[in-house]
């Protein structure tokens, strides 16, 4: 599974940016999918995460600004990030925990936790 992710970018704050993240290989199913960010000198944190029933769960540094959603057809996750702030500034990373894939004799492989590469967000005060 391959993860692309997009969107990033800079913003002043109490402004808007919506990330995308599309999974890409011969996936059968997705588990659960979610967004992490990292600072500069700070540890990797979860911002919110989705399953695929589209259950959702929220950092409390987060909630009420962002929304995390999914389209299954489409094996992409989306993070809307509503009145940013300056200590939203992070790269961003989308994650899928655990994904089943069609082998090249069409067996199913399961495979665990995946991550893109990582969107700049970098919000101005």
């Amino acid at each position: 599974v391959q993860l692309q992710a997009s969107g990033g970018g800079l913003v002043q704050a109490g402004g808007s940016l919506r990330l995308s993240c599309a999974a890409s290989g011969s996936i059968l199913s997705i588990n659960d999918m979610s967004w992490h960010r990292q600072a500069p000198g700070n540890q990797r944190e979860l911002v919110a995460v989705i399953t695929s029933g589209g259950s959702t769960n929220y950092a409390d540094s987060v909630k009420g600004r962002f929304t995390i959603s999914r389209d299954n057809a489409k094996n992409t996750v989306y993070l809307q990030m509503n009145s940013l702030r300056p200590e939203d500034t992070a790269v961003y990373y989308c994650n899928v925990d655990r994904a089943v894939v069609r082998g090249s004799g069409g067996e199913p492989l399961y495979g665990m936790d995946f991550w893109g590469k990582g969107t700049q967000v970098t919000v101005s005060s």
